[in-house]
């Protein structure tokens, strides 16, 4: 008990944007899990359901707590809507398709596109060690790609299309830190997601039975989650420090999709993922304060 107390304690001392992406971390590992569940339904209706349950939950507590959900800085909402849609549909074809750590890892690249990005969207330059471990990362996508017969190049690209674009919307979530509340950008995520994907799955609805939607609750409920505290993060430090610590979730990937999936690496696979998680890693070491 005391041994417990003692981590609470020290997890309580940590800044509070870091206990935010630790949480949100967490909470999208179990979403990701909710995924890999369902390889039976099209990846746009999963993001359809995610966003109707994410939409619900953010209309009625914005309601609550008296916040208009239209927000202020409606061109960054927008954009932050777009970029997110485009990079978690990626997202969840990788993980459909992919074993569940390869897929994670490749979308872990996204703090560092994040960083790039951040120079020129909110001027916050890199240090020039960051660039070496920007391209140590991508070594290390060639080298998971090389050892894993399982990984096929379309998903491989796929999976970095998804890390790009996902760096796009952290750097959106941060231009709109000071004009508007948390929940009000993660409410444009379903506001912007949930017709678009209407639309697209009505071209291959599969209904789910059973248990699916039990799956598809949690997934939603996980993201909201996810999302809140995400943004919150973002909010509260810089953007190429706390995204960094998302790659926490490829230590849950890799147990998942061991002792649910009997997913299992070769000596070459995790020297890839290593190499990946070594250059985002490193990347938040490196970074001077300027």
């Amino acid at each position: 008990m005391t041994s417990n107390n003692a981590l609470v304690g020290r997890i309580m001392t940590l800044p509070p944007g870091v206990r935010f992406m630790l949480l949100s971390t967490f909470a999208f590992s179990l979403m990701q899990l909710c995924v890999k569940f369902l390889p039976h339904l099209p990846a746009t209706e999963l993001v359809l359901f995610r966003s109707i349950i994410s939409l619900s939950i953010s209309l009625v507590y914005l309601k609550r707590i008296g916040v208009s959900p239209w927000g202020n800085n409606k061109v960054w909402l927008v954009l932050r809507g777009l970029f997110g849609i485009t990079a978690l549909s990626m997202f969840f074809y990788t993980l459909q398709n992919m074993p569940l750590a390869s897929a994670v890892t490749l979308q872990y690249l996204s703090p560092l596109f994040t960083a790039v990005m951040a120079i020129f969207i909110l001027k916050e330059p890199m240090a020039p060690a960051q660039w070496f471990f920007f391209g140590l990362a991508l070594v290390g996508v060639f080298v998971l790609k090389g050892f894993d017969p399982r990984i096929e190049t379309f998903y491989v690209f796929l999976g970095i299309g998804s890390a790009f674009f996902a760096g796009l919307a952290y750097n959106c979530i941060r231009k709109v830190k000071d004009t508007d509340h948390p929940v009000v950008v993660v409410f444009y995520f379903p506001l912007i997601a949930t017709p678009i994907m209407a639309v697209i799955s009505l071209f291959n609805w599969v209904m789910p039975t059973g248990i699916d939607w039990i799956i598809l609750l949690g997934m939603g409920l996980f993201t909201q989650v996810g999302q809140v505290y995400m943004t919150k993060a973002l909010q509260a430090e810089k953007a190429n420090k706390v995204t960094t610590l998302k790659y926490l979730g490829a230590l849950y990937a890799i147990g998942y999709g061991f002792f649910f999936f009997g997913e299992v690496y070769s000596w070459g696979s995790i020297l890839g993922i290593a190499l990946i998680l070594s250059g985002v890693i490193l990347n938040i070491i490196s970074k001077k304060k300027v």
